[in-house]
C-alpha cells in the first residue's frame, strides 16, 4: 500500500446485504472496495487483488472466517495483511480463538459505522508503516549487496589489465547486479514502461551513493535520467571511464526489460568532465 494509490479493502461475507452495507459505510472514504461472498472466493480474491485490509465475517458456510484467517496468516505472502473479524459472537473464548490464529481486531455485529471507520483507518496505518519498514529494509539490503559486488570487483577494474579482461569483469559484474535487482524489483511481475525503467535506474544510483532523478522528456517517447552526484566519485570516474561504462551497461539492461527495441543514449557523464550525467531512454 502507498499514499498515492487507494487502499484496497476486501469485504468477505456470505450475505450480500451485509457486504453492501459495509461498502456503503466505507464509500465516503478514499478506499477501493472489493467483495467476496464466501471463504474460498475470498482466498482467490486475495491472490488476485492483494488487498491492504480484509473485513472477514466469522460465520460462513463451507469454510468459516477462522479457517480463512488461519490460511492467510500461515502464508508468508499474506500474513501481514490486517484481518478485521466481523462476528455476532461475543463470548471471550471466540475472541481468544481469533487471536490465536492471528486476527488483528474484532467488530461485533450489528456494525457501528464510526467504529468500523476508525478500526479500518487504524489497521491501515499499521499496514502502511509495516510496508515502509519492509521497503526500507529491502532498499538497505540491495544497497549492501550492490556495494559488496562493487567492493570486490572495482579494484580489478582499476588495475592495469587489458580492455578485454575489463569487459569480462564488467559483464560478470552487471550480471550480479542485475540478479540483485531482479530479486528486489520483480520485473517479471509487472508491465514495464519508460517511467518505471527511468525510476529504477535513478534509484539504483541513489542507493549506491549518487544523486539521480528521472523525468519525462518533451513527449512520452523518451525519459531522462539525470545525475548531479556521481556514485563512483567524480575523480575516480574521470580517471577510469570504464566506471561510466558500467553505469551505461546497467541502465541498458534495465531499458531492454521495457522492450527489446528500446534504446539508451548517454548524452553526458561526469566522468567525461560534463557538469552532470544525462541518459535518455527512448521508445522504439
Amino acid at each position: 500500500m502507498n499514499e498515492i494509490n487507494k487502499p484496497k479493502v476486501l469485504i468477505v461475507d456470505d450475505m450480500k446485504e451485509n457486504v453492501e452495507l459495509m461498502g456503503a459505510y466505507l464509500a465516503v472514504e478514499p478506499y477501493e472496495v472489493i467483495s467476496a461472498y464466501g471463504g474460498y472466493e475470498a482466498l482467490q480474491r486475495v491472490k488476485e487483488e492483494k488487498p491492504d485490509i480484509i473485513l472477514l465475517d466469522v460465520m460462513m458456510p463451507e469454510i468459516n472466517g477462522y479457517e480463512v484467517c488461519k490460511i492467510l496468516k500461515e502464508d508468508p505472502e499474506t500474513q501481514f495483511i490486517p484481518v478485521l473479524m466481523l462476528t455476532s459472537l461475543s463470548e471471550l473464548e471466540d475472541r481468544i480463538k481469533g487471536i490465536d490464529i492471528g486476527a488483528d481486531d474484532f467488530l461485533t455485529k450489528p456494525i457501528n459505522r464510526p467504529e468500523l471507520k476508525t478500526r479500518v483507518k487504524s489497521l491501515l496505518r499499521v499496514k502502511y508503516l509495516h510496508d515502509r519498514l519492509v521497503s526500507d529494509r529491502d532498499s538497505l539490503e540491495v544497497k549492501n549487496r550492490v556495494q559488496s559486488i562493487l567492493t570486490s570487483i572495482i579494484p580489478i577494474l582499476l588495475q592495469s589489465v587489458s580492455n578485454e579482461e575489463k569487459k569480462v569483469v564488467i559483464n560478470q559484474m552487471t550480471g550480479m547486479v542485475e540478479k540483485t535487482l531482479f530479486d528486489l524489483y520483480h520485473f517479471e511481475d509487472r508491465e514495464m514502461d519508460l517511467a518505471y525503467a527511468g525510476n529504477v535506474c535513478a534509484e539504483i544510483m541513489n542507493q549506491i551513493g549518487g544523486t539521480f532523478s528521472s523525468t519525462m522528456g518533451e513527449n512520452e517517447k523518451f525519459w531522462v535520467v539525470r545525475g548531479t552526484k556521481c556514485p563512483w566519485k567524480g575523480e575516480e570516474a574521470r580517471k577510469n571511464p570504464i566506471l561510466c561504462t558500467l553505469t551505461r551497461k546497467i541502465f541498458s539492461n534495465i531499458t531492454l526489460k521495457v522492450d527489446p527495441t528500446c534504446s539508451l543514449e548517454a548524452r553526458k557523464t561526469i566522468g567525461n568532465r560534463n557538469d552532470c550525467c544525462e541518459f535518455i531512454i527512448k521508445a522504439a
